[in-house]
């Protein structure tokens, strides 16, 4: 089994020609710098060192379209199961079937290059005790899947990822904490980097996930954790992201020249384009990436109710979102979309218009130089039929696979991606047409409620109002809405398991039909109270319309970058205000949420 696990895998595969250029939308023309030593003859047999001969730039090309293995190695089962069970036991508790080879085999078939696997290592790791030690069965559990998708010569990105929360120890008021925090991670990634420092450069290492950055303050784990500032979460940040390049470099082996994936602030595109992020320094050029999410906006992307995208502002968004990465490659950077995806209805059925996002989003991602890797939890690619189970989707992928692109020249496969993307935009709708039953409506009336994504609880998140979509012990007060005048809406998450919500990654007020019922109407926020204390708000909210039905006011929205330009406010000022009103990391224990807010007329 050692033998298999630590062999070094060489694969063969075809290069494929980088642009000399980016499109007008992608940013700047690259220096001549950023594709020096690029092979001219799409047919031309790698060398034996590929992909490590390539730039990250380079390689980003090379790794196509990718899919997260999601849902499975880091499903989190450390405080259900201890330390001591099998390993498909954890693999397998947040409900997906045990991975294998012809799951792997598959989705190569189905045209994915890449895979993403997330991985929770602490469950089985006695960390709390002091021990930082990876169970050699769930070392070489990962090491089996990876082996896997490099013998189908796919390139494998694998990370820690959420991993129960514990990262909120570098948020710790305590110092130690911190300390020991940083020690935990250091020592994880030494025994990963040991373990596949004989793997081939179609391995690459990533950072992190999303808790890199606001969510160091996470205390699903740290009960004394949020003592960061925003300013001390990006130092930590950065301080992390640098022990972790320096960790890895140190094992040697084909790790001293390893591709790095360097987990962006909070892997949200704005955060990390902020200059306060740095990316880390290194001692050898040209093997760093970073990584993003794109999920916006998130009541199509995240929502589990049926919704509709791609009008002209929407297109504009996304297209606005993507080209700004160029300030990375630009810069010499890979650039990876670890998790992208408009995800199915909670009954499995695609989202109207996700061809058209998904073919959007791999065309932006071609034209910009960018590797983008679906989120999949079996939602699009059955792991039991081993393919994609939308035949168009199916299509897409095919057409687009690495095998089918570099058959063109890049300068052919960027021209035909820009085509695309102008056709569809000018194509698409300025406004999305919308079919109304008014009597329906009228007799539904308006509700307001508060949308809740939480660590443990949830409760109807999602343009259309659905009190039935609600975790277990959750108690909600929503209100009909009568007209002009003030309202309090509330959750009580005191009868969910251990009495409270640890944490959220999403919350709005919504209010069902309220642009149709009162169209122009503002929601006026005047008091939000936190476990009965009032509650400060850190920035300017505004009111808006994702489906044009439903109003909204974003309480903690960190999809939404820029005030979209329908976005109103009382004194006529929606430039100065925000989707982020609530600090998600600012509560130990969130036992219950209020608010009161006034109604308002135009």
């Amino acid at each position: 089994m050692r033998k298999r696990l630590f062999k070094k895998l060489v694969s063969v595969a075809l290069m494929v020609t980088m642009s000399m250029s980016l499109f007008t939308a992608c940013g700047k023309e690259n220096d001549a710098k950023d594709t020096e030593n690029v092979v001219e003859d799409a047919k031309e047999e790698k060398d034996e060192n590929y992909p490590l001969n390539l730039t990250a730039v380079e390689a980003t090309v090379h790794m196509g379209n990718g899919i997260n293995l999601g849902n499975t190695l880091e499903a989190y089962g450390h405080d259900s199961y201890g330390i001591d069970a099998p390993v498909a036991t954890y693999e397998t508790s947040w409900g997906q079937p045990y991975t294998t080879k012809e799951m792997i085999a598959g989705m190569k078939a189905s045209g994915f290059d890449t895979i993403r696997i997330p991985i929770a290592w602490t469950n089985m790791m006695d960390y709390e005790n002091g021990d930082y030690t990876i169970n050699q069965a769930y070392l070489e559990r990962v090491a089996e899947v990876v082996t896997w998708a490099i013998d189908e010569e796919m390139f494998v990105i694998i990370n820690d990822h959420w991993d129960g929360g514990w990262w909120g120890m570098f948020g710790s008021e305590t110092e130690a904490t911190r300390e020991k925090a940083m020690e935990m991670y250091t020592s994880m990634w030494t025994q990963i980097s040991n373990t596949f420092k004989g793997y081939n450069g179609y391995l690459i290492f990533e950072s992190g996930n999303e808790e890199i950055g606001s969510r160091l303050n996470d205390r699903d784990k740290c009960p004394d954790s949020g003592s960061l500032s925003e300013d001390e979460c990006y130092e930590t940040a950065n301080k992390i992201n640098q022990a972790f390049v320096d960790t890895v470099r140190a094992t040697g082996g084909v790790n001293a020249e390893r591709f790095l994936l360097i987990a962006g602030y909070d892997t949200n595109i704005a955060a990390t384009r902020d200059k306060r992020f740095v990316m880390p320094k290194d001692t050898v050029e040209n093997k760093l990436m970073v990584s993003v999410h794109y999920y916006d906006p998130w009541g199509y992307c995240g929502g589990e109710e049926q919704a509709d995208w791609g009008i002209k502002s929407e297109y504009n968004t996304l297209m606005r979102s993507i080209s700004s990465l160029t300030q990375f490659t630009d810069s010499g950077y890979g650039v990876v979309i670890g998790e992208f995806g408009a995800l199915p209805t909670k009954t499995g059925e695609l989202k109207n218009n996700t061809i058209e996002f998904t073919s959007a989003m791999l065309d932006l991602c071609t034209k910009c130089n960018l590797c983008p890797v679906l989120w999949d939890r079996g939602d699009f690619y059955s792991k039991t039929e081993y393919k994609i189970k939308d035949d168009e989707l199916a299509k897409l992928y095919a057409d687009n696979k690495y095998s089918v692109e570099e058959k063109s020249s890049r300068d052919d496969l960027i021209a035909n991606a820009d085509k695309r993307v102008t056709d569809a935009v000018a194509k698409a709708p300025s406004e999305r047409e919308l079919i109304i039953d008014n009597d329906a409506i009228m007799a539904e009336g308006s509700t307001a409620w508060i949308m809740w994504s939480g660590f443990k609880a949830t409760y109807s998140v999602g343009d259309k109002y659905d009190s039935t979509s609600a975790t277990g012990g959750v108690v909600a007060t929503d209100a009909k809405i009568n007209g002009a005048g003030t309202y309090t809406v509330a959750l009580d998450f005191s009868g969910v398991e251990g009495g409270f919500d640890s944490g959220f990654s999403f919350s709005a007020i919504g209010l069902s039909n309220g642009e149709i019922i009162n169209p122009g109407y503002f929601i006026d926020i005047k008091e939000v109270k936190v476990n009965g204390e009032v509650y400060e708000l850190i920035a300017e909210p505004f009111t808006t319309a994702d489906d044009k039905i439903c109003t909204r006011v974003n309480l903690y929205n960190q999809w939404v970058t820029n005030v979209p330009p329908e976005a109103r406010t009382i004194d006529g000022t929606p430039e100065d205000s925000s989707a982020i009103i609530i600090d998600n990391t600012a509560f130990t224990q969130i036992k219950s949420i209020e608010i009161t807010f006034d109604y308002v007329a135009p």
